[in-house]
C-alpha cells in the first residue's frame, strides 16, 4: 500500500546468534581434588555417603531448589485464620526439602552417633556440612545450631530436675536424622531441630549485658532440669521454627542457660514465646532470622545457675568452626564458578583462562580456598582428641577471624571474573551477598581478636599448643623441598609479639591475628596438605625478605602470583576442576 513502510525483519526471524555464553556449572561437588586428598590424609574416607551428597549438591535439580528457597523468602504468620497466635515463619517447600536433605545426610548428627565414634568422625561431619554449604548457606544455619546444641544439652546435668527427661528426649531427637516441618509438640515428632536465641538489643556480642530475667516456676532451690519463667526479648533469633532454643537469661545467681521450647511438655503451645517480626537481611535469604519477646515464656535450666556462659562454651567452639567451614565452602564454590566461567568464555582471541592476569587471579582464588579447607579439617580433627582441646580453642578463634573475613574479597574477585554476568542475579550474586555473614555471626572481628588475646593471657596451655603446632612445620619449611621463604621469620615475629604484655599487645591485635592465621595455614599445608599447594602458599603469602624486597604491598587478588612459576599456577587452577579424572593431581 502506498505510503506504508515495509518491515525489514519478519517477526519470527532471530536478531542474533547466542554464543560465547557459559553453561551452568553442575557436577559432583565431592570430586574436588583438594577435598578428597585432605579427607584421605586425615583418615576420613570411610563414609561412603559423602559422594552421594556431593552428587545431589552439584545437580541441576537441587541447585534450582536452593535458588527457589532464596527467591521465595520466608514470611511471618503470627496468627492463624481464627486469630490465635501461632508465631510461625512460613517457608517455600524447597526450604523443607533442603532441611530434610541436610538432616538425613548427617550434617547435624554424624559425629554424635555412637556407631560413628571413631577417628575422622568430626572431619566427615565437617565435610558433609562443607558440601551442604555449597548448595545453600541459609539452610545450614539451623543445621549448625542443631549440631552445636548437642554437647550443651548432654553437659547440662538436667537429669535431677523435674523436666530432665524432656531435655534428654530432645537431645535424642536432635541426632535422629529425621525432619518434620510441622509445628507440633516434641512428643509427636521423630526428629527435632534447635535454634539459638542469645543476642539482645543493648548487648550484641556482650551477652553478659543481657536483661532478660528468669524466675523459678516452683522450686525453692532450683537445679538443672527445673522450670523457669523468662521475661525479656531477643534481637536475633535464627530459625524461629526450631523446636526449642538455647537462650541466656539473668537469675539471682547471674547469667544462666535455658532451653525454651515452642511447645510445652504437656502438649500446649509455649504462649510466652512470641515472634515479633522477621529480619530483612542483605543475604541469607532462605533462612528466617527473627525478633522474639519472652512474655513469661517457659524454659528449662541447663547447667548450674550463674554458669550460663560456661554451659555454652563448647557450643561456641562448634559454631565458630562451622563459620570457618561455611566461609571456606563459599570461597571454594566462588573460585570454581570463576574458573568454570574463564574456561568457557573467550575474549581477545582466546579463553579467559589462558590470559596471564586472569590465571593469576584464578590461582590466588584456588590458593586461598584450599588453605582454608586444610585449616578447618585440621581443626575438626583436633576436636576428636582431648589432648588437643587447648589448640582447638585458640586455633578455631584465629581461623574464624581470618577465614571468614577473607570470604568477602574472594567472592568479589570471583564475581569480577564473571563481568556483568556475575553482578546479575544468579549464583555469584547470592554468594557475594552471603559472604560477610560468617565474619559477623558468633563474634565480629574485634570481638574475636580480643578473645584470642584473652585466651593467650588466661590459658597459657593454648599459647603453648599453638606455638608447638607452628614450630613443628619450621624444619619442613626450611628444607630443600621448598624455595627460600619467610616462614621462619614470621614465626620469630609471632613469638616476639606474644612475649609482649597483654595491654601493649592489644593495639596490634588484628595484626597478630593475621600473622597467626597465615602462619597456621602455612603450617597446616606443610604438614597435611598438597606439597605443590604448600610451595605456592609459602611463595605467595610468606616470601623471603629477598623475594619481597622492593615490592609494594598489595591487597589485590592475584598480585602475588607473579612470584610463582607457571607450573604451580597451572596446578592450582587444575585443582578447581570437578572432573574426577583430575583427582589424581
Amino acid at each position: 500500500m502506498a505510503g506504508q513502510m515495509a518491515l525489514s525483519v519478519s517477526p519470527g526471524q532471530p536478531t542474533h546468534e547466542v554464543r560465547n555464553q557459559v553453561p551452568a556449572l553442575y557436577g559432583n561437588a565431592f570430586e574436588d581434588p583438594a577435598l578428597r586428598q585432605l579427607l584421605a590424609h586425615f583418615g576420613a574416607t570411610w563414609h561412603e555417603d559423602l559422594r552421594e551428597l556431593g552428587q545431589l549438591v552439584g545437580s541441576e535439580e537441587w541447585q534450582l531448589k536452593a535458588a527457589e528457597a532464596n527467591r521465595q523468602v520466608p514470611r511471618l504468620e503470627a496468627f492463624d485464620p481464627r486469630g490465635f497466635r501461632q508465631d510461625a515463619a512460613v517457608f517455600h517447600p524447597s526450604y523443607h526439602e533442603l532441611m530434610a536433605l541436610g538432616l538425613r545426610s548427617g550434617c547435624s548428627a554424624f559425629a554424635w552417633r555412637h556407631e560413628n565414634a571413631r577417628p575422622g568422625a568430626h572431619v566427615i561431619r565437617g565435610a558433609l556440612m562443607y558440601l551442604m554449604y555449597q548448595l545453600d548457606q541459609g539452610v545450614c544455619c539451623p543445621l549448625v545450631m542443631t549440631f552445636a546444641a548437642v554437647p550443651a544439652l548432654r553437659a547440662a546435668n538436667a537429669e535431677g530436675g523435674e523436666f530432665g527427661g524432656f531435655v534428654q528426649d530432645f537431645a535424642r531427637k536432635l541426632v535422629s536424622g529425621e525432619y518434620c516441618s510441622k509445628d507440633l509438640p516434641l512428643s509427636q515428632k521423630t526428629g527435632a531441630t534447635c535454634g539459638m536465641s542469645m543476642t539482645e538489643k543493648q548487648g550484641g556480642s556482650d551477652v553478659r549485658a543481657n536483661d532478660t530475667r528468669a524466675t523459678p516456676v516452683s522450686a525453692e532451690r532450683p537445679v538443672p532440669g527445673d522450670a523457669f519463667w523468662l521475661t525479656g526479648h531477643k534481637w536475633f533469633t535464627s530459625a524461629p521454627m526450631s523446636d526449642a532454643f538455647l537462650t541466656l537469661a539473668q537469675t539471682q545467681e547471674g547469667l544462666s542457660c535455658f532451653l525454651v521450647p515452642r511447645w510445652l511438655p504437656d502438649g500446649r503451645r509455649n504462649a510466652g514465646f512470641n515472634v515479633q517480626r522477621l529480619k530483612e537481611k542483605l543475604g541469607d535469604k532462605s533462612n528466617a532470622s527473627s525478633e522474639v519477646e519472652y512474655r513469661n515464656a517457659w524454659g528449662v535450666l541447663l547447667g548450674p545457675l550463674g554458669r550460663g556462659v560456661r554451659t555454652i562454651v563448647e557450643m561456641v567452639v562448634h559454631t565458630r568452626l562451622d563459620c570457618v567451614i561455611g566461609s571456606c565452602a563459599l570461597m571454594r564454590r566462588s573460585a570454581q564458578l570463576a574458573c568454570h566461567h574463564a574456561t568457557h568464555r573467550w575474549a581477545f582471541g582466546k579463553p579467559l583462562v589462558k590470559q596471564p592476569l586472569m590465571r593469576q587471579v584464578l590461582a590466588d582464588l584456588a590458593l586461598e580456598s584450599e588453605a582454608a579447607l586444610a585449616m578447618w579439617m585440621r581443626l575438626a580433627r583436633a576436636l576428636e582428641s582431648e589432648s588437643e582441646a587447648a589448640f582447638a580453642r585458640i586455633a578455631t578463634a584465629i581461623s574464624k577471624y581470618y577465614v571468614c573475613r577473607r570470604a568477602v574479597p574472594v567472592a568479589y574477585e570471583a564475581m569480577e571474573c564473571h563481568g556483568g554476568n556475575g553482578y546479575a542475579e544468579g549464583p555469584m550474586a547470592r554468594l557475594f551477598r552471603q559472604s560477610p555473614l560468617n565474619a559477623i555471626w558468633e563474634g565480629s572481628g574485634n570481638v574475636i581478636c580480643l578473645d584470642i588475646l584473652r585466651a593467650l593471657r588466661r590459658e597459657p596451655e593454648s599459647a603453648e599448643a599453638l606455638l608447638r603446632e607452628l614450630s613443628s612445620a619450621e624444619t619442613k619449611a626450611a628444607s630443600a623441598l621448598f624455595a627460600a621463604n619467610g616462614y621462619g621469620e614470621t614465626l620469630r615475629a609471632v613469638k616476639q609479639r606474644l612475649a609482649m604484655e597483654p595491654e601493649a599487645l592489644e593495639p596490634y591485635a588484628r595484626e597478630v591475628a593475621d600473622q597467626l592465621a597465615v602462619a597456621l595455614q602455612a603450617a597446616t599445608l606443610l604438614s597435611f596438605g598438597d606439597p605443590k599447594t604448600a610451595a605456592a602458599f609459602l611463595a605467595a603469602r610468606l616470601p623471603s625478605a629477598a623475594a619481597a624486597r622492593g615490592a609494594v604491598a598489595s591487597h589485590s587478588m592475584g598480585a602475588t602470583m607473579a612470584r610463582l612459576p607457571e607450573e604451580l599456577v597451572e596446578h592450582l587452577i587444575q585443582r578447581l576442576s570437578l572432573d574426577p579424572d583430575l583427582s589424581r593431581l
